[in-house]
């Protein structure tokens, strides 16, 4: 247990120091880009410029970053939007439109694990036959095409010829947030997320169910008189499961990641879709916000991961030197 704690210990201060250095380079890559240009319609320019001088854009890039880290660290202050959502404070939006992000990627990993379960030890117990080619072939289908590829062809298929579901994502004013109308309106994007999951987990665990039942474990099962269903239920899926379980929490804890190019097409006001705006438009504070937001997440799953193979299987001693 002591060194499970220094080995989480030390990984969080890794963490940090990833994010910190991720967080340098954006910050210096951003800042080398020209600024927009301010001469818009209906736009204030000596308003902007103001505004741009007293956020300390004329001065040094060590200075800005400066200020930068004192604000956050000091305050949680992220600053406002400048080139979309003027004035409005960046978390206040980024925590408004986290929802949507949150809803349509837990409904599409909700909807994935159970499918890809189900296919992947079919496969793994019908190994080498007709059904575990098929289902295989698939997997390397669905896995070598992009999400945004499915999107469209889901939009095509589902929304325009059938009609079952709206192009776009009903808005929280017209229903409820865990409404089933919400959740119809979300279904094509949910679909486009859920088959690259599903096929991934398919693989994943058919490769390592088809690795446990040839193992020499499983035979002394059969020998002592379990069918083969028992020893798969009782002994396979239950060490296949020590490799698997992490990625599906993973999974879970990656949710708020969410996916940039889906929530853009699909029109999902969500952290995703704002992402793509502030990269288009170089606003520097919604920029360096989500940078830091999907950072943090998608280190925080590397951890929870392995953390999670400890806790899982007890034999298993991370950070130990043995």
């Amino acid at each position: 247990m002591r060194t499970m704690g220094k080995y989480i210990v030390k990984r969080i201060l890794l963490m940090f120091l990833t994010m910190f250095i991720i967080m340098t380079i954006c910050f210096i890559l951003i800042k080398m880009l020209p600024l927009p240009a301010v001469r818009e319609m209906g736009r204030d320019v000596n308003l902007i410029l103001a505004k741009r001088e007293a956020m300390g854009y004329n001065k040094p890039l060590l200075v800005q970053y400066f200020l930068l880290l004192k604000n956050v660290f000091l305050h949680w202050d992220w600053g406002v939007g400048e080139q979309m959502y003027e004035a409005l404070n960046v978390w206040d939006v980024l925590v408004q439109k986290l929802p949507y992000t949150v809803l349509v990627n837990l409904y599409s990993i909700l909807l994935a694990i159970p499918l890809g379960l189900v296919f992947g030890i079919y496969a793994a117990l019908k190994k080498n036959r007709w059904q575990d080619h098929v289902v295989s072939t698939l997997v390397v289908v669905f896995i070598s095409v992009p999400s945004y590829v499915y999107a469209f062809i889901v939009q095509y298929l589902f929304c325009y010829k059938l009609g079952w579901f709206p192009l776009t994502i009903e808005s929280l004013e017209s229903t409820a947030f865990f409404s089933g109308r919400m959740l119809v309106s979300m279904m094509p994007a949910i679909l486009s997320l859920g088959f690259g999951v599903i096929a991934g987990l398919t693989r994943y665990t058919r490769a390592e169910l088809s690795e446990v039942l040839t193992s020499e474990f499983m035979l002394l099962a059969r020998t002592k008189g379990l069918t083969k269903a028992q020893a798969t239920s009782r002994h396979a899926l239950r060490n296949a499961m020590v490799v698997i379980l992490p990625m599906i929490i993973g999974e879970f804890i990656g949710i708020l990641g969410g996916s940039l190019i889906i929530e853009k097409i699909f029109a999902i006001p969500g952290v995703g879709s704002l992402y793509v705006s502030a990269v288009n438009v170089r606003d520097y504070n919604f920029f360096m916000a989500l940078t830091v937001f999907y950072t943090f997440i998608g280190l925080a799953s590397s951890i929870v991961i392995d953390i999670s193979y400890g806790i899982i299987d007890p034999r298993i001693r991370m950070g130990s030197k043995k």
